[in-house]
């Protein structure tokens, strides 16, 4: 800024400065006035001036040789850069009157947050009470940003949409959920399908025993039709079900094929090897059947129908296992519902077959049908039916193998790709299923003894059986799926040895399957009697009444009994078969010595009570045990403290649940009577007295897993 002092001014243009003295003294007449301090120095930055030729010094313009450096041809001056330009347009630009914007889409294939670039369900590793707690939270998100634009609203607190808004850009392409909806939405798929399987194989039991009823008879079919999927457990089952599994996913990661040869030679090797077995168990079909049950064997009548049926019963041998085989390459491929589904066939078929049966024969309360009169027609129809029920179940796995991009092609290269591997593998689990296994073949023994001693109904076999499949229908549905969609990336997470993710998928698995086993058990135990006389009225009140028992006794064992599938998997994740084969020994030698003890103190009436509830202690024993080792494998962790927390809250709220739930069903079964309408009024009312009670009481002590299923519920309810 130019001052009217002007002592500290150089030489200027076209004009001069004083560096001191006193100011110069008017100018006279004729004297040229001296230059304005104000503007003097107004033209010294002029930019244009270095580029005039007159504004030079004259002796240097006199001496510039302007031949030597001529002016460049017209045409062929390039303009200089501009110092400062516009950034180039993004692909997505903003639209600055939209607050949230649309995301770009992400690119196709692996990238850092799917580091298999597969789907992001099974690979994507978040919190562990995301499953539950968040899968429900769909809505959209408020915007964090919004208070800053508050001044562009308008009077109803919205932004003023433009007139004619510029074209938006493309929305994004709808991406998968995350790891734990993603995991809900197998595990639901599978739940449901095993919800649908259970329900029709209990519809099939309860046509079963109408048909054949729970006497000897129903004994000699139950034990013939157990014969081949206890055989078949024994040689490959155990494999095939836990070893299998990881191997396939490793197959499918590490091969260049995708794992197709690898599921090719497993299948065949499978088939093979299914084939011979069969052929052997049809031929020592009578001293399976004496190993199985003495007390029928030794009986000539009961002996040869059990047989009869075992010869029907065993080929459905092989097409489990090609069932189990099919089943598997589509869950190592991300689908998981056709294993659960398609039981629901043979099912089916079952129960198309026991319907005839009692079409043309009637129930057994009404042909009094036994042993020694039931014609071979009917037993044909019945063995037919039972191997048509598992040849359609295998046969419609084939359309989701070949809509999974699966091609079967039989191969014979069994040597050098693995496969050897996988069998050191299975030789332990195998002797962990002869363990369990033998545990079960003393059962069978000292129960189908015990039904005959007494001399009553439901006091055998069957009704061990049937109080059985109740009672383990919650795990099927639960446990099995929870953990058939976490254990691809259980296995995942152990090849790359990363322990806290194993712990953190065991833990989630056993706290969310506990909000459903806990007070599922809890019913079994207050419920159990108004189930059995409901279910099995029409093989008599008084089997109904002993199954009725029988499930009571099974009934708190079921916790335990989950807790222990769940643990397991963390072994067969690592691939240690070693382990779970001795903790089920311990588990078969406690059970087979609690039923022998039972057996040999109780009254044969109450035998077989005594065994279900020492199949539960059984696996309470197992359970310390196989806990206590996986701790040590993961680290010393297994979050012990937050699982046995809500196990234990779980417990305390089912507790005043099932006792006040019993009442009220034993209240209305004393008024009602122990018929068809009395057990149900009984199971309707106490049931609802019972989940009411442990609802409330769950809310009251704010177990997160209720809290987080209830939002769920709501979420996918839209409420």
């Amino acid at each position: 800024m130019n001052a009217p002092y002007d002592g500290d001014r150089g030489q200027g243009a076209g004009g001069a400065g004083h560096s001191g003295g006193p100011p110069l003294p008017p100018p006279g007449p004729g004297q040229v006035p001296p230059p304005d301090p104000y503007l003097q120095d107004a033209y010294d930055r002029d930019p244009y001036r270095a580029q005039d030729p007159s504004a030079q010094d004259p002796v240097t313009e006199a001496l510039y040789d302007r031949a030597a450096h001529p002016p460049p041809p017209p045409g062929t001056y390039q303009q200089p850069n501009p110092l400062y330009q516009q950034p180039p347009a993004a692909q997505y630009p903003p639209d600055p009157r939209i607050w949230a914007q649309t995301p770009p889409p992400e690119p196709d294939g692996p990238s850092r947050h799917l580091p298999y670039g597969d789907h992001p369900a099974t690979t994507q590793y978040v919190g562990v009470d995301d499953l539950v707690s968040e899968a429900s939270r769909d809505g959209e998100q408020p915007d964090a940003f919004a208070h800053l634009f508050r001044d562009q609203e308008g009077p109803s607190g919205s932004a003023p949409v433009p007139q004619e808004p510029e074209p938006a850009p493309a929305p994004a392409p709808a991406k998968s959920g995350g790891r734990a909806s993603g995991i809900l939405k197998s595990s639901a798929l599978m739940a449901a399908g095993t919800l649908v399987s259970r329900l029709t194989g209990f519809v099939r039991t309860l046509v079963m025993t109408a048909a054949l009823g729970a006497a000897l008879l129903g004994d000699s079919f139950t034990i013939a039709y157990t014969l081949p999927t206890m055989i078949y457990i024994l040689t490959v089952g155990g494999g095939l079900n836990s070893v299998f599994v990881p191997q396939l996913v490793r197959s499918m990661k590490d091969d260049e094929d995708g794992g197709e040869a690898y599921a090719n030679r497993l299948l065949t090797l499978v088939m093979v090897a299914l084939g011979v077995i069969v052929a052997i168990a049809v031929l020592a079909a009578p001293l399976l059947i004496h190993m199985m049950s003495p007390t029928i064997a030794n009986d000539a009548a009961a002996n040869s129908v059990a047989v009869t049926f075992a010869r029907y019963c065993l080929p459905t041998i092989f097409f489990m296992g090609v069932h189990v085989v099919m089943g598997q390459i589509l869950n190592a491929r991300g689908k998981f519902g056709a294993m659960m589904w398609t039981p629901v066939l043979n099912n089916i078929v079952m129960i198309f077959t026991f319907g005839m049966f009692i079409w043309v024969y009637g129930t057994s309360a009404e042909s009094k049908m036994g042993v020694q009169t039931i014609p071979p027609e009917g037993v044909r129809l019945l063995g037919i039916g039972t191997l048509l029920g598992l040849v359609v179940q295998a046969l419609a796995m084939i359309p989701y193998l070949r809509e999974a991009g699966f091609r079967f092609r039989p191969r014979f290269d069994w040597k050098g790709h693995g496969l050897g591997k996988t069998v050191k593998l299975a030789k332990w689990t195998v002797l962990f299923v002869l363990a369990n296994q033998a545990g079960v073949l003393v059962v069978t023994q000292l129960a189908t003894s015990a039904g005959k001693l007494s001399g009553k109904d439901g006091t055998g076999f069957l009704a061990y059986s049937n109080a059985q499949l109740i009672w383990g229908m919650p795990q099927a549905i639960i446990t099995v799926s929870v953990m058939a969609a976490l254990l691809p990336r259980i296995s995942r997470a152990a090849h790359d040895n990363d322990p806290g993710a194993v712990r953190d998928d065991i833990s989630q698995g056993l706290r969310n399957s506990a909000v459903a086993i806990v007070p599922v058990a809890f019913t079994f135990l207050a419920l159990g009697l108004p189930m059995c006389t409901l279910m099995y009225s029409s093989a008599g009140p008084e089997a109904a009444r002993s199954m009725g028992f029988i499930l009571m006794a099974f009934a708190l064992g079921l916790i335990p009994y989950s807790v222990q599938y769940v643990v397991l998997r963390g072994f067969y994740a690592y691939e240690d078969t070693r382990t779970p084969f001795y903790n089920t020994v311990i588990v078969a030698a406690v059970n087979a010595a609690a039923s022998a003890l039972c057996y040999m103190v109780l009254p044969a009436r109450w035998a077989v009570v005594g065994m279900a509830a020492a199949y539960g202690l059984a696996y309470a024993v197992g359970v310390g045990v196989a806990w206590r080792r996986l701790r040590n494998r993961l680290g010393g962790d297994l979050d012990g403290a937050h699982v046995v927390r809500t196990y234990a809250r779980l417990c305390l709220a089912a507790v005043p649940a099932a006792v006040l739930g019993g009442g009220v069903g034993f209240a209305v079964l004393a008024g009602l009577g122990q018929g068809a309408l009395g057990s149900l009024a009984a199971l309707i009312c106490g049931g609802a007295v019972l989940l009411g009670v442990f609802f409330v009481a769950a809310k009251r002590m704010r177990i997160e897993e209720i809290n987080g299923m209830v939002g769920m519920v709501r979420g996918r309810l839209g409420r």
